[in-house]
């Protein structure tokens, strides 16, 4: 089973940020502009929370405010479920599933590494099966 690191050496360990004073808007842009549906929270190299396209929805849209004059660090979440570089795709799976996340900043030493998706995890839990079913298939027809 693939690690974190793993994931993070092939997609590869871009952080994309937007700090806490910074318009909802600003941040609702970034995301489109970048394709992503959050953004790490950061004061320099600390992380403070994270923004998501949930957070966009449920704690402006709904509600009625302005995207341009709410700041990020009015909807952020700031108990940020992490991951460790050395945690399995399927614990960080199960972590995603029960706590109903689809982001996962990995932080190691209080350093931010990068973040991943349930996408990504999907795509690697995929890439495993289909490695796992060609060995049967070859153990199964003798080419082992």
């Amino acid at each position: 089973m693939k690690l974190v690191k793993h994931l993070l050496d092939s997609k590869g360990r871009e952080i994309i940020s937007i700090a806490e004073e910074a318009s909802v808007l600003d941040a609702i842009k970034l995301m489109a502009d970048r394709s992503i549906g959050s953004l790490l929270v950061m004061e320099g190299a600390e992380l403070k929370g994270i923004v998501t396209e949930r957070d966009y929805a449920r704690k402006v849209i709904i509600k009625g405010r302005s995207s341009k004059s709410t700041r990020v660090a009015e909807i952020m979440t700031r108990d940020v479920c992490t991951a460790k570089s050395e945690q399995t795709v399927n614990e960080c799976m199960k972590v995603m599933t029960n706590r109903r996340i689809r982001h996962l900043p990995v932080v190691e030493n209080d350093e931010v590494l990068g973040m991943i998706s349930i996408g990504d995890l999907v795509q690697a839990i995929i890439a495993d099966q289909k490695e796992e079913i060609q060995q049967l298939g070859q153990y199964i027809s003798g080419q082992v």
